[in-house]
């Protein structure tokens, strides 16, 4: 419903929101306060993460890459690619 308020410009003049909304835009942007906003939210969010997963969760992430994945059994032929070449 606020959307449509502010879209068509038929909301209370004292709404907080569009007070709110009207100062965030005014005041100029520190890309650097910016970067550390972010760096310390993603090393918020790692903790977390962390934290949430057990211990085996976490070394079948760490070694993932080095699974083992069988060969792939038979060729690159297939039963019905014979009955394809004779027709």
């Amino acid at each position: 419903m606020g959307f449509l308020r502010r879209l068509l410009g038929t909301g209370p003049a004292d709404e907080p929101d569009a007070d709110r909304g009207r100062a965030d835009r005014a005041t100029p942007v520190d890309h650097a306060t910016l970067d550390d906003e972010e760096r310390a939210r993603e090393l918020e969010l790692a903790r977390f993460e962390q934290d949430r997963l057990d211990e085996l969760v976490l070394r079948q992430q760490r070694y993932a890459d080095r699974s083992w994945i069988p060969p792939a059994q038979g060729g690159e032929r297939r039963a019905d690619d014979e009955d394809a070449a004779t027709s």
